[in-house]
């Protein structure tokens, strides 16, 4: 009778996991992505990245999951994003609605604060960064469901701007976007005073800068790069002797901008499965958020739009939760 308790005991402790899943689970990992290999910045190429896996992920090893990445904005490494957005909250409660998520959200921060999801030789190659190694990284260590149609992508600020990038320049790897008070939607403008500031700037300037200060200087090296230039940050400024700005640098930055962008890429924004963009009123983006919906409707390509009481930040975690899951839940494939 003994032998038959004990029998039963172990087979029962079989039976159920160690530690049963009973809400959602975050991990902050490292993957490799090989896409930075040799940026001027230094940026590693062993990058952090959180993953939230839903309720029961442990006790359903046989079932798989569609998968939702997120891209952070600039500023703040992806563990501080976390402390503020609480993406686990929102699978949580997607979970509890009956629609079961992994989320994503990897480390979009670079020496200068953010390499804006983008590509060239001093920041790295941010966007094969998260379209590739990503991609690849997750589908090869998470039982996910690994098609386009059950991928979705969404982002705030500089994720925002990254979405609509990844989305234009990278179709086919994600079905359906979601863009939350995007930056850098419209050209940005290099003016001759701005230049001269930072060709001044030095590392310990950089150092102390403000968000404004940064940012300026964070999108050049991204977008106007010059990897023979003199200066330490390895960005070309077009500053000529006579006070003028080579209109060259003008033209760099606005061949990166989506506004500029959208109707080469009218395919690939027609081709998304869904489509949407929000902002807050009080925001201070609207005009580039205005400019790029107007170019959107221009030519005819169709998306969802929200203009919501709310600032910058102040209800990004709230509307992660209430608005972007659910939107992911109608359109992503769950088989």
């Amino acid at each position: 009778m003994l032998k038959t308790a004990v029998a039963a005991a172990a087979a029962l402790l079989i039976a159920v996991p160690a530690s049963a899943q009973d809400s959602a689970r975050v991990e902050q990992l490292t993957f490799d992505a090989p896409s930075l290999a040799g940026n001027l910045e230094g940026n590693s190429t062993q990058r952090s990245v959180v993953v939230v896996t839903p309720p029961g992920y442990d006790e359903n090893p046989d079932k798989r999951y569609p998968v939702v990445y997120f891209l952070h904005g600039y500023w703040m490494p992806v563990d501080v994003q976390q402390e503020g957005f609480r993406i686990d909250e929102a699978v949580q409660a997607s979970s509890e609605a009956g629609h079961d998520f992994i989320m994503v959200m990897p480390d979009g921060f670079s020496k200068l604060r953010g390499g804006f999801y983008s590509s060239g030789p001093v920041v790295g190659d941010y966007e094969s960064m998260v379209a590739d190694d990503l991609v690849d990284w997750v589908d090869s260590n998470y039982r996910t469901i690994a098609d386009p149609a059950s991928r979705g992508l969404a982002g705030h600020s500089m994720g925002g701007y990254g979405t609509a990038r990844i989305a234009m320049h990278r179709p086919g790897i994600f079905s359906s976007i979601y863009m939350m008070s995007a930056c850098c939607l419209d050209p940005m403008t290099m003016t001759a005073e701005d230049a001269a500031r930072i060709e001044a700037m030095t590392e310990d300037d950089a150092a102390a800068a403000g968000f404004g200060e940064l940012a300026s200087l964070s999108t050049l090296a991204t977008w106007s790069p010059d990897p023979t230039a003199d200066n330490v940050f390895h960005v070309y400024t077009g500053l000529k002797e006579d006070g003028t700005v080579d209109p060259l640098v003008n033209q760099r930055l606005a061949a990166n901008s989506p506004v500029v962008l959208v109707p080469q890429y009218l395919p690939e924004l027609n081709g998304l499965e869904a489509f949407a963009m929000d902002i807050g009123d009080q925001d201070f983006l609207q005009a580039g958020n205005a400019a790029f919906r107007a170019e959107l409707d221009r030519f005819g390509v169709t998306y969802e739009f929200e203009l919501y009481e709310g600032d910058h930040g102040n209800r990004i975690r709230e509307r992660i939760r209430t608005e972007v899951l659910p939107f992911f839940a109608q359109h992503l494939d769950r088989e």
